[in-house]
């Protein structure tokens, strides 16, 4: 049977659970709209910022890829470098922004500088290589099509990759030099002033006219329409040996002349100076003691 004498209070009670719970409702609706009054500004400048912030970094990326086209950068690198620096300036600016509403960033920088001390000391060898392409394709010390000497290798440039230079040497071989390494080291480039000076030295015999052996290749030269005439070709005595006389043969030529008249140059005096009846030496080679 249910008691009589308990039925008020226990309508007491809930009354009272209520009321407590209308209470505590109201505290939650007030701190949330007072949360909201003084947060609201801080959310409306965060979002303002934002999107002033992109913008502005959409206006410093084009104008980058401008002032790069005006520099003649190489074709590969602008959207490369360019994406490097959108991505740079919206990092800072979110975290600009997320210290604006009044997050805690301190920790998030400290973070994100260790991550990218360990992926730097991790692709150590590759981000010198990564520099490397850069200053290669900003400095331009060469670029496709030109022969070049490096590391070791001569041949033409058929790539340059940001990591890497690819030649291609005379024997068709394809070798991939790495960029850190070219941008560090000696490079020699045949190509950068359009010409090139060859450099033979042809070996006659004492019994031999020397003079007439000058004038006679002299004379094989004024045939060459590649040969510049300015600046002259210098065909002179350079040394004396034991049992020859040394005459250096050096053309200039255009760049792209350079192998075809050499061979050819070669070929001609050989076939000139034998017709000629010159004694042309033998080479000697000395035999290693068994």
């Amino acid at each position: 049977m249910i008691n009589r004498a308990d039925t008020p209070s226990i309508g007491i009670k809930q009354t009272l659970t209520m009321l407590e719970n209308k209470i505590i409702t109201k505290e939650y609706i007030d701190y949330a709209v007072k949360l909201a009054i003084e947060f609201a500004p801080k959310l409306l400048l965060a979002i303002l910022s934002l999107f002033i912030g992109l913008w502005i970094v959409s206006k410093i990326t084009k104008a980058f890829k401008k002032i790069a086209v005006a520099k003649d950068w190489d074709v590969s690198l602008i959207p490369f470098v360019g994406g490097i620096i959108s991505a740079t300036l919206k990092i800072v600016l979110f975290i600009s922004v997320a210290s604006l509403i009044g997050i805690q960033t301190t920790s998030f920088v400290a973070v994100l500088g260790a991550a990218s001390l360990a992926i730097g000391l991790a692709l150590q060898g590759s981000l010198s290589n990564f520099a490397g392409g850069v200053l290669i394709l900003m400095l331009k010390p060469y670029k496709i099509g030109d022969v070049i000497e490096a590391q070791g290798y001569t041949g033409e440039v058929k790539e340059i990759q940001i990591f890497n230079t690819i030649l291609l040497t005379g024997d068709s071989k394809s070798v991939i030099l790495p960029n850190g390494s070219v941008s560090n080291g000696s490079i020699v480039n045949y190509s950068k002033t359009g010409i090139r000076r060859i450099d033979l030295v042809i070996k006659l015999s004492y019994t031999d006219d020397h003079e007439k052996g000058i004038q006679k290749i002299k004379s094989i030269l004024l045939t060459y329409p590649e040969v510049f005439l300015s600046p002259a070709p210098v065909v002179e005595v350079i040394e004396l040996l034991e049992h020859h006389v040394c005459i250096c043969v050096r053309p200039t030529v255009n760049a792209e002349d350079y192998a075809t008249v050499q061979f050819k140059l070669l070929s001609d005096i050989k076939k000139e100076l034998q017709a000629l009846k010159f004694e042309l030496p033998i080479p000697q080679y000395e035999k290693s003691a068994d």
